[in-house]
């Protein structure tokens, strides 16, 4: 059962209190270079990317958040570390949240003016505990990155925000560290009730990234705890974007479209199970049926297998016995893909 946590509203996106998690991502392109950075947010929300973030290091790279703002409907966070000033300008120019820390701001009068700035224009922050920045009194009181330590950063963070009547706050305390990552959600969840931005951070290149993230990630979605996630990976974005709907689907939850399903192989297999899969995959990107399909290697165990699917096949020596909701229909010969993708396009749910 996930657990009950309050709303808040990113732009067009609602977090939170039930609403389905939400799949984010970041820009990677160099900030100063606008167009190219308006023209990867395109292909993150072609792929579904439902939130966007993008660095803002200093007051001269603002135009982004504007630029953004036009070219894409999906929300746009800004990315800021230490300037209170780049804060009060993005929310300014439009930017649908803020991901700042309020320690690292300077004074108790700057976390006031952006509290105010954010909550005159109803733009959410998200505060961002990371394993390499917690505060050097914290980490000399542990003496190393904890769970305990993270959680403590993020109520420290929190009760900046609190003081100044602000809680309209989104929480992420994030480690490259797996265990300590899905403790620290854990013990945090049971002290508030913000909703949690849930990542692995620095999870590494893009096969480990994907194991680190879907383990951490996939984890906490078990247990209930998670409103929005983002897979960092050393790649490019839109591969995040996918993993995440992929780790969301492997944990129970609901993901549009089709998702294909494959065995292992075995020496029974009859096609090349990887291929067929892969190109299936492929050609249903884009494709809203929510349908499970399944590609077997063999007819002896295949369709029994996969009887949970809707569509499917399973090989056979040049051929593949196409079924559907476990019955057998007839045999696919020639271009299996096309056969199947075709049936796919005529199944009526």
């Amino acid at each position: 059962m996930r657990k009950n946590t309050r709303t808040v509203k990113i732009g067009n996106v609602t977090i939170g209190g039930g609403n389905p998690v939400a799949v984010q991502s970041m820009l990677c392109r160099p900030i100063r270079d606008i167009p190219a950075n308006v023209e990867q947010a395109k292909r993150l929300e072609a792929e579904g990317c439902q939130i966007v973030r993008v660095t803002v290091p200093s007051l001269a790279d603002v135009p982004v958040i504007t630029a953004l703002k036009n070219a894409v409907s999906m929300p746009v966070v800004a990315d800021i570390h230490f300037d209170y000033k780049v804060a009060l300008a993005c929310a300014e120019a439009g930017v649908d949240k803020i991901r700042i820390n309020p320690g690292n701001i300077g004074d108790d009068d700057r976390v006031r003016q952006v509290a105010q700035a954010c909550k005159m224009r109803n733009i959410p922050i998200r505060i961002g505990v990371n394993g390499g920045s917690l505060e050097k009194e914290i980490l000399a009181k542990y003496g190393r990155v904890t769970p305990e330590a993270l959680v403590e950063s993020a109520m420290y963070h929190v009760r900046l925000l609190e003081k100044h009547d602000f809680d309209d706050i989104v929480i992420s305390i994030k480690s490259s560290n797996v265990p300590i990552v899905v403790q620290a959600y854990r013990l945090l969840s049971e002290k508030v009730d913000y909703p949690l931005h849930v990542g692995v951070t620095e999870a590494g290149t893009y096969r480990m990234g994907l194991i680190k993230s879907g383990m951490g990630i996939g984890t906490l979605l078990l247990d209930g705890i998670g409103d929005t996630i983002r897979v960092s990976l050393s790649d490019e974005p839109e591969k995040e974007v996918r993993a995440g709907f992929d780790i969301l689907r492997a944990a129970g939850h609901f993901v549009p479209g089709p998702e294909v399903i494959s065995c292992p192989t075995c020496g029974r297999t009859s096609i090349n199970v990887a291929q067929i899969a892969s190109e299936v995959e492929e050609r249903l990107r884009g494709c809203n049926k929510p349908i499970k399909v399944a590609v077997m290697g063999c007819i002896v165990n295949g369709p029994g297998e996969a009887k949970e699917a809707d569509i499917g096949i399973a090989g056979g020596k040049d051929c593949a016995m196409l079924f559907i909701k476990g019955q057998q229909i007839r045999m696919l010969r020639g271009n299996i893909v096309d056969e199947l993708c075709d049936e796919i396009n005529r199944l009526v749910l």
